[in-house]
């Protein structure tokens, strides 16, 4: 027709006619500078064609001198036309470099392939076009035969994949693929949130909401002016995060035009001052491109993206458990931290629906217990999870503990547990024990009251602990645990809330997506009076705070005898009391030593410090008060009651008759008598003293082997 010969290298390599600047190759047909492409790049003909025939093609190609220039249009469109009848995509034409698209291939370049090893040149051609000009029905080649056995390589590696769930990539492809410079190189960017809104498994189930100008692991705002107020950053950061909360302005705004929402006055302004294109005000088409906007600001949001800012406070409780005497709660006068404030943020929760999960330390539960929860919670659902039930022994029932829980409740006056809804659930903030029925139950009730979830309760009883093993749920869904985990590697991933012994962590809320436009927030936590923990230093409170189940340990006290625990209490028998068992339940690390009630005020003085620890130095200024209770022993068998050291633990005690027993604490902590938690674990872990550690009884386990006793130095 118009063409009298084409030269086909192989069908990976491109053929072309010079003159006429026509091109062909494996993803597409080049013609003066129009590139018509296949929809899925690959050749259109998928029939078997005949093997290629070699012939020796002469080293200059002229196209047919009988066609004119000003027939160029009509070739033009009779070459569109082809391309169209193969199965080519004119949409996807694009226009070649006219300064490299006539440069001709060199007849001796050598094409390598790596499938079948062998080498083509421009000698292996075929001819493709009758004397008429036609092209000959599979002039495509397609190569020989052995593309069947590459095919069935290809089909069984990939059936191999399918049964081993995973996709075998290229050496050379993974490689490329690691290689990031390369690809910023040529105008690519890592995307910050690749899978956007989808809901494949791939996105996370649970997302904190963040802001540029809040602190994520606190909630408090950021600011660059004062070091010794919350929320504080060095002014080089402070400005990068006043930088990100505009980029996070124009994010809004541009969702906003995309959702075809109602804007405000202050939104039109912004919109139009950072579009693209402001012709068509009213129709709101300006595009806002935050790249360039970053850009502008000298901001990389991908580099930035991949570290998470805190604030000064946070920084020291994450990485040193240590914070300055006016960030702490309690022993500051800043209005930010004060106890007034932080009710002032919950007040609102009685008066609009919503869900109540109020939680409690299952270990210091008089210290725990929010005495104004009813009022917080109004006529919401609450649901009561008894934290830390994985620091008491595994012999301690489920149902038994839940059924105490209630009682103890009841005794303390607190009434919304009985609201619609309500429940008692034990959980594990740490391990996770109980935490997903926890959530479904809180869920359930959000959807059915359209409403948020609100987690209350007094500080330190484990609130952002429980957030953070929420959020760790999305790492866990994407890199599954191998192995047992390790204890020396469990704080090598720190949460995303801060979480420290110090009571009073949290400062404002902190949200959470739930998904299905529910959301989960982290409230500050509330100081109970009396608690002995508000007295102690960071250092002292990882001890006094169990991290790990609890090793009770059970001493014979006489009248004229006591045990101290640590420096900073002391239960002793007074009167003419016969011997009873005391059974300790405090975190491991407090010193237990029993000794002569007339030797107590001496060795308190004398070994405060150092043999009896916490705490870790004399205190001078602590002012001690004592409580006397009468205790009604029944019998040897079970514990008669508990009796409770606010912030410390309590202690079970067990004997037959009656039993005055006095209990020396600083001034202003709170020590009352309850019904006992634990009843009949007392013979379980009786002890004996050597005189220089507690030795527990040695007992022999189900299976016939001994237990080695568990004391302390």
């Amino acid at each position: 027709m118009f063409i009298n010969r084409l030269i086909f290298r192989s069908r990976h390599c491109a053929a072309f006619t010079p003159s006429m600047g026509v091109k062909f190759s494996n993803t597409g047909i080049y013609h003066r500078g129009m590139v018509y492409s296949t929809k899925n790049g690959k050749d259109s003909n998928s029939h078997n064609t005949r093997k290629s025939k070699k012939m020796k093609v002469p080293k200059k190609i002229k196209a047919n001198p009988n066609i004119l220039e000003n027939e160029e249009e009509r070739l033009a469109k009779a070459f569109a036309d082809l391309a169209r009848k193969e199965g080519f995509d004119e949409s996807t034409a694009f226009y070649a470099d006219d300064s490299t698209f006539d440069s001709s291939f060199d007849d001796d370049d050598e094409i390598h392939l790596d499938n079948d090893k062998k080498s083509f040149r421009s000698d292996d051609v075929l001819d493709s076009i009758d004397n008429d000009g036609r092209f000959v029905e599979g002039f495509l080649d397609f190569g020989s035969d052995s593309m069947e056995d590459n095919m069935d390589r290809r089909l069984a590696a990939t059936k191999r994949d399918m049964e081993r769930g995973r996709i075998t990539i290229p050496k050379e492809l993974d490689e490329l693929s690691q290689n990031e410079a390369q690809f910023r190189k040529l105008g690519f960017k890592r995307e910050i949130n690749p899978f956007g809104d989808d809901e494949t498994p791939r996105k996370d189930e649970f997302q904190l909401v963040t802001n540029a100008m809040i602190c994520s692991a606190c909630g408090s705002d950021f600011q660059c002016s004062k070091e010794s107020r919350p929320g504080f950053l060095p002014t080089e950061k402070f400005d990068i995060q006043v930088k990100l909360a505009k980029i996070e302005e124009l994010q809004n705004l541009k969702q906003k035009c995309e959702e075809n929402t109602e804007w405000s006055a202050d939104d039109e302004i912004e919109y139009l001052i950072h579009g693209e294109d402001n012709s068509n005000k009213d129709e709101k088409n300006v595009d806002i491109n935050i790249d360039t906007a970053a850009e502008e600001m000298g901001l990389d949001l991908v580099k930035l993206s991949q570290k998470t800012i805190i604030c000064k406070r946070c920084h020291g409780l994450q990485n040193f458990g240590k914070v300055d005497e006016s960030l702490r709660p309690g022993w500051t006068e800043e209005p930010l931290m004060s106890q007034s404030k932080f009710r002032d943020l919950l007040k609102p929760l009685g008066e609009k629906p919503a869900v109540i999960i109020a939680l409690v330390d299952l270990f210091d539960f008089a210290g725990s217990v929010l005495t104004e929860l009813d009022g917080i919670a109004g006529e919401n659902p609450v649901l009561l999870a008894a934290n830390k039930a994985d620091l008491l022994p595994s012999k301690m029932g489920q149902h038994r503990a839940e059924n105490w829980v209630r009682r103890e409740l009841e005794y303390l006056g607190v009434q919304s547990i009985a609201n619609i809804g309500g429940a008692v659930r034990l959980v594990s903030c740490k391990t996770g024990f109980g935490i997903s029925g926890l959530l479904s139950k809180a869920r359930q009730l959000a959807e059915e009251m359209d409403t948020d979830v609100y987690v209350v309760g007094a500080a330190n009883a484990g609130k952002s602990t429980l957030v953070n093993h929420i959020l760790e749920r999305n790492s866990k869904k994407r890199q599954p645990s191998r192995g047992k985990k390790r204890a020396g590697n469990a704080n090598a991933n720190k949460g995303a809330v801060t979480v420290s012994p110090l009571p009073g962590t949290t400062l404002k809320f902190i949200k959470v997506d739930l998904g299905d436009r529910r959301s989960l927030y982290d409230t500050p936590g509330l100081l109970v009076p009396g608690t002995l923990t508000q007295l102690l230093t960071p250092e002292e409170l990882k001890i006094v705070v169990p991290r790990k189940k609890v090793e009770p340990i059970t001493f014979r006290v006489a009248s004229g005898k006591c045990v101290l625990v640590g420096g900073l209490a002391r239960v002793e028998v007074i009167g003419d009391s016969k011997p009873f068992l005391f059974t300790f339940f405090v975190a491991n690390d407090i010193k237990l030593h029993p000794t002569d009630s007339s030797k107590a005020d001496y060795l308190t003085e004398m070994h405060s410090g150092t043999m009896l620890t916490p705490p870790l130095e004399k205190r001078e200024d602590m002012e001690w008060e004592h409580h006397d209770v009468e205790i009604n022993g029944i019998g040897w068998k079970e514990a008669a009651a508990d009796i409770t050291l606010r912030g410390l633990g309590w202690v079970a005690v067990t004997g037959a008759g009656k039993a005055s027993v006095r209990i020396m604490v600083p001034k202003g902590i709170g020590v009352a008598v309850r019904p006992p938690l634990m009843p009949f674990d007392v013979w379980e872990v009786a002890s004996r003293y050597t005189g220089g550690k507690a030795v527990r009884k040695i007992t022999k386990k189900k299976y016939g082997s001994k237990r080695k006793g568990v004391g302390r130095n």
